[in-house]
């Protein structure tokens, strides 16, 4: 690896012009970094191979990477053998930390044909944005359905609050998104932030699967709407319920109702809108 690769961080520095109705101040800012992600799988017999690009904040990156791969059924737990940044010798500086091969001890559960050829590309905004067709994106690999006690309508509410306890770089720069896996006690298991809201969700699930445990959980908070791809994620991880602080849409509603999820939307201090189990 090159000398003069440096590992990208999660918020660059910039100056800017503060225009207020008074004065104009300029000072330093902080934006949240974001930058490609190549996502590559690998397993015996067969050669890294790219799966996925997507647009995300540097950090936790083969958290992502492990758990981009579960929720598309690529991966379960145990599978995971290794993860570690390419060291492709055309690769330059600047990709050198932007290239992840995820090696499994085994093929995957999933053949990663068609829809995870090399052309599946995605933006930090929409975790289907690279599916094939309507039907692709409309597939959801379940994990098991969560059989545990879920949160209150107390705890449901208080959520949010949590979650923001543990969004250190939105503090920072006011520009990521976060998602958290909780008990049903209102407990933090895990909580990350990204640029993106599905890679948010996706490097939670996966901090749990790289940690040796399960990725199932009593509840998803997350810190935007409740899309579809969100409740896609839920669902393939075997999550019992997904609170948001936005709106949910139709097709999340409906999904989630399909599968067994408890959803919430517009949760905060003060109300929480439930729209299934």
């Amino acid at each position: 690896m090159s000398e003069l690769a440096r590992r990208p961080g999660p918020t660059t520095r910039t100056r800017v012009e503060e225009m207020r109705a008074d004065a104009v101040r300029r000072r330093e800012d902080r934006l949240a970094t974001e930058e490609p992600l190549e996502i590559r799988l690998a397993w015996p017999g067969a050669p890294a191979r790219r799966v996925w690009v997507t647009m995300r904040t540097p950090g936790h990156d083969f958290e992502l990477a492990a758990g981009w791969l579960l929720h598309e059924g690529l991966a379960g737990p145990g599978q995971v053998a290794g993860v570690a940044y390419c060291t492709d010798a055309d690769l330059t500086a600047e990709q050198e930390f932007n290239v992840v091969t995820v090696t499994l001890a085994s093929p995957p559960s999933t053949d990663p044909g068609h829809r995870h050829d090399a052309r599946s590309a995605g933006s930090s905004a929409c975790g289907v944005c690279g599916k094939d067709s309507v039907r692709e994106a409309l597939a959801v690999t379940a994990g098991r359905p969560w059989d545990g006690e879920l949160p209150s309508p107390d705890v449901v509410r208080r959520l949010p609050g949590l979650l923001r306890e543990h969004q250190p770089l939105f503090a920072r720069t006011g520009g990521v998104h976060a998602a958290g896996l909780f008990t049903a006690a209102g407990q933090a298991l895990v909580v990350r932030e990204d640029v993106g809201r599905h890679n948010a969700v996706d490097k939670a699930a996966g901090a749990r699967l790289l940690s040796g445990s399960s990725p199932a959980a009593a509840c998803l908070v997350v810190s935007g709407r409740a899309g579809f791809e969100l409740v896609q994620k839920a669902v393939s991880a075997g999550v019992g319920s997904l609170v948001s602080v936005g709106a949910p849409t139709s097709l999340s509603v409906a999904l989630a109702r399909r599968a067994g999820l408890v959803l919430y939307g517009f949760t905060s201090e003060t109300r929480a809108v439930r729209y299934t189990g």
